[in-house]
């Protein structure tokens, strides 16, 4: 006589309920929530809008933005503005600093800038007495820029400034991370993305 097998049956799993208020949506008008912070609020909110967002990619560019944005807005106001220059006219300045003289097309190429943008910079530089420009001598046409005497060394001295600012920030990290980091900005500057975004300018 064959033997009955008892089988017992699970009840399905239920979790457990819990009379705890769900946690609190951040205000975004509150103190508490600031330039940073704010990421994690856009990204929840995001994905209640738009629940197929790809979150890691957001978070990503998101973090690289403001980030980024909080480093040149600290160089700026601690180091350039006292100087009597922009964030942008640093830019054009640094370059004619390492790479000068050059035509200014150049000259927007290596700072990330429009031309249109460089040569309404290239007017206050000059008025200032830190940038001169004369016609390129190959072409009558091109603008070549080149920063004075004067130039060079307020340069070169503010260069001093905004390198301690650059060692406050790297810091925050060990050799080892600012190594790491340092390595996928890299690889990610090196995409096919960012080389099709480069040839836009």
């Amino acid at each position: 006589m064959a033997a009955l097998a008892l089988v017992t049956r699970r009840a399905p799993y239920a979790a457990p309920v819990s009379n705890a208020p769900a946690p609190e949506d951040p205000d975004p008008a509150s103190s508490e929530v600031d330039y940073w912070s704010f990421i994690d609020i856009a990204v929840e909110r995001t994905v209640r809008a738009l629940p197929a967002v790809d979150t890691r990619a957001m978070r990503l560019v998101l973090s690289l933005y403001r980030a980024s944005n909080a480093m040149v807005y600290d160089l700026e106001s601690a180091v350039h503005r006292p100087r009597g220059w922009s964030w942008a006219g640093f830019r054009v300045l640094f370059v004619l600093w390492l790479a000068g003289p050059l035509e200014a097309k150049r000259v927007a190429q290596l700072a990330g800038m429009s031309r249109a943008a460089v040569s309404a910079l290239v007017n206050t530089l000059e008025r200032d007495g830190l940038v001169s420009r004369r016609k390129a001598g190959h072409d009558r046409r091109a603008v070549e820029l080149s920063l004075g005497d004067a130039g060079e060394q307020l340069v070169a001295a503010a260069f001093e400034a905004h390198n301690e600012r650059e060692r406050t920030w790297a810091s925050a990290l060990s050799d080892d991370e600012v190594v790491q980091l340092t390595g996928l900005l890299e690889k990610l500057m090196a995409s096919n993305v960012a080389a099709a975004a480069k040839r836009r300018r």
